[in-house]
């Protein structure tokens, strides 16, 4: 009788364990972690997407916001969160410049990239450099010019150490050969308002952010930091055609953790497209001029990687990263 009971164990054993591992997916909501605060470029995507990957997924899908640290606080809860693919992460490449600029600090990082999957990058805008309308500098060259004559006397702001407008800014300026002195603040909104305060003379920030004030006249817009020019934007030039080598994004990508089941990933990745394709999500994009700029998760993958060496490589020719 032992025998026979051993044996049927040996049988359906793997059957048993291959039934779990294939269970239908997505059977309950869906959770998408923002690692940041509301309004940011993550968070805006989140919002007109969730509805969308809802309709594709056939669940409820909330976004929920767990800012802190510089996106390190999300980032790690996901990091250790059930691996059942009922937690995705929408996020921007502080995944990339956060565990790098720990280690360059000597500390251990509170997550490495080898922990997420890609899923799909969503979009990746280029930052807009810009200046006010009446500043001494109607290019990028007379820009560079005159920072050459006095290094470290033109101030620039960022939304912060380590954020878009701050790496895109160190990029373009190892590019260039210049130094500026770096005017951290609180966030996109106030940089702008440093700029145009009179508080700091130049910023690189999003296009949704730039674009309104340069409409409004408030600010002239001196390059993009995109490898081509933008469809909206065609009269401006970019970095990289005006001689300097930096091309830097602000990009928002859906993860999971790497032992998320491949059946799972497989109908994310579907769920992703099409919603990604959903009219009300496009239309959403639109107006915020975040479009989307999709990539499937082998071709992010690709694309993840090469980014995340450029970031890497900027920050360790900074040196010690500044304090969060």
């Amino acid at each position: 009788m032992v025998g026979v009971l051993l044996a049927l164990v040996l049988v359906l054993g793997p059957l048993a364990s291959g039934a779990v591992a294939q269970e239908p997916y997505p059977t309950r909501p869906v959770t998408i972690v923002a690692p940041y605060p509301p309004g940011g470029a993550a968070d805006l995507t989140a919002r007109p997407f969730a509805p969308a990957l809802e309709r594709a997924l056939k669940q409820p899908v909330v976004v929920v916001n767990k800012p802190g640290a510089g996106g390190a606080v999300g980032t790690q809860s996901v990091a250790v969160a059930k691996p059942d693919g009922y937690t995705i992460m929408i996020t921007v490449f502080s995944i990339s410049t956060i565990p790098e600029a720990e280690r360059l600090a000597g500390r251990t990082p509170p997550f490495t990239r080898d922990q997420f999957i890609p899923v799909a990058r969503l979009n990746a805008d280029p930052t807009l450099m810009m200046v006010k309308p009446d500043a001494p500098w109607k290019s990028v060259k007379e820009l560079v010019d005159d920072a050459k004559k006095r290094p470290n006397e033109i101030i620039y702001a960022s939304a912060g150490p380590n954020t878009v407008a701050h790496l895109a800014m160190e990029a373009f300026m190892q590019a260039a050969g210049i130094q500026l002195r770096h005017l951290p603040t609180t966030g996109g909104g106030p940089a702008m308002t440093a700029v145009l305060g009179g508080h700091a003379a130049v910023a690189t920030l999003s296009t949704g952010a730039v674009s309104a004030q340069m409409k409004a006249g408030k600010v002239r817009v001196l390059a993009g930091s995109g490898g081509q020019r933008l469809a909206a934007f065609l009269d401006i030039p970019t970095w990289k055609e005006l001689g300097y080598d930096a091309e830097v994004y602000l990009w928002t990508g859906l993860f999971v953790r790497k032992e998320v089941p491949p059946h799972v990933v497989k109908t994310l990745r579907a769920a992703v497209r099409k919603a990604v394709d959903d009219d009300e999500f496009k239309a959403a994009s639109a107006k915020m001029q975040m479009p989307p700029a999709y990539l499937d998760a082998d071709e992010f993958k690709t694309w993840w990687d090469k980014d995340s060496e450029m970031l890497a490589g900027v920050l360790r020719k900074m040196g010690k990263p500044q304090s969060k």
